[in-house]
C-alpha cells in the first residue's frame, strides 16, 4: 500500500460516499439507481474510443461482476428504503473486508501478513460499532439489517470477482468503461418495463443530480479497480470502507441523523485500524 495508492482509494471512499448520499436522497429508489446505472452506462459508452478492450481472460469475470453489481444495486436499494443511511451504509460496506480478506486468501492465494490481518480486524470492529450504535433499547430492524449484510456480501463478491478481472484485462480504464455499461443498462431497462412512457418525466427533474452521482459512482470504482491493480485485496478492500465515516457524518450533516460519541470512538478504532494496514506496506 503505497502512499499513491493509498491516496487513491482514501479518494475513491469519499466519492463512493457521496453517490450513495446522492442516492439514498431521492425516496424513489427505481429512480435513483435507474439514473446512476444509466448515467454509469452512458460514461462507459463514451469511455469505449478512448481505452483498451479488455483482454479475453477477463471478459468472463466481467460478465460475473456485471450479475453480481446489479444484485448489489437491487439490495441497496431495499436496504436503503428500509433503514437510516448513517446506519445501513456502515452496515453493508463494513460486511465486505473481512470476507474479501478470506475470499482472497482461498481464491487469490494471497494471504495476509500479520500487520494486515490485524489491520482489517481492528478496522471491522470500528465499522461495527459504527453500524451498530443505536440499536441499544430499541427493536432492531432486522429486514433492513439482512438486507445491509446481503448488500455487504455481494460487494465482497464484486470486489475479489474485479480484483481478478481487472489484472487479467491488461488495461484498467477499459475494463470499468465496460463493467460500467454491462451493469448500468439491467436497472433503467426494468424501470422503463415497470413505468412505461412516464419514467422519462419522473426522471427529468433528478437528472443532473443523477449524472453527478453516476460520475462519482464511475470515479470511485475506477480508483479502487486501480489500486487492485497495484495492492493486495484486502488491505484495499478495508480502506475503501473508511466511506463508512464520511457515509455516517453526511448522515448527521444533511439527514439529520445523530452520529454521537460511541460513532465518533468507534471511527477513531477505524482509524488505528487503517494504520496498522499502511504499516504492512
Amino acid at each position: 500500500m503505497t502512499v499513491t495508492v493509498t491516496c487513491a482509494v482514501l479518494l475513491a471512499a469519499v466519492t463512493h460516499a457521496g453517490w450513495n448520499a446522492l442516492a439514498h436522497h431521492l425516496k424513489d429508489q427505481l429512480l435513483s439507481f435507474t439514473l446512476i446505472g444509466g448515467g454509469g452506462a452512458l460514461i462507459g459508452l463514451l469511455a469505449l474510443p478512448f481505452v483498451s478492450l479488455p483482454a479475453a481472460g477477463a471478459r468472463p469475470y466481467l460478465l460475473v461482476s456485471a450479475v453480481l453489481h446489479v444484485t448489489y444495486m437491487l439490495l441497496l436499494m431495499r436496504s436503503f428504503s428500509l433503514g437510516d443511511f448513517g446506519q445501513m451504509y456502515p452496515i453493508a460496506r463494513g460486511t465486505a473486508p473481512l470476507v474479501v480478506t478470506v475470499l482472497a486468501a482461498v481464491f487469490v492465494h494471497e494471504m495476509p501478513s500479520p500487520w494486515q490481518t490485524a489491520g482489517v480486524a481492528v478496522s471491522c470492529a470500528g465499522l461495527v460499532g459504527v453500524a451498530l450504535w443505536g440499536l441499544r433499547g430499541t427493536r432492531p430492524p432486522w429486514a433492513a439489517i439482512l438486507a445491509a449484510l446481503a448488500t455487504g456480501l455481494a460487494i465482497a463478491g464484486y470486489t475479489v470477482v474485479d480484483g481478478v478481472g481487472v489484472r487479467a484485462s491488461g488495461s484498467s480504464f477499459g475494463y470499468i468503461a465496460w463493467l460500467m455499461i454491462l451493469q448500468g443498462l439491467a436497472i433503467p431497462a426494468y424501470a422503463l418495463y415497470a413505468r412505461g412512457r412516464q419514467l422519462g418525466a419522473q426522471l427529468r427533474p433528478f437528472a443532473a443530480r443523477g449524472l453527478l452521482g453516476a460520475t462519482l459512482s464511475v470515479i470511485a470504482y475506477g480508483l479502487v479497480l486501480w489500486a487492485q491493480t497495484r495492492a493486495p485485496l484486502a488491505p484495499v478492500a478495508a480502506l475503501r470502507e473508511s466511506s463508512i465515516i464520511v457515509g455516517a457524518a453526511i448522515g448527521a450533516v444533511f439527514f439529520k441523523e445523530r452520529f454521537g460519541a460511541p460513532r465518533i470512538a468507534a471511527a477513531a478504532l477505524l482509524v488505528v485500524g487503517i494504520g496498522l494496514m499502511l504499516r504492512a506496506g
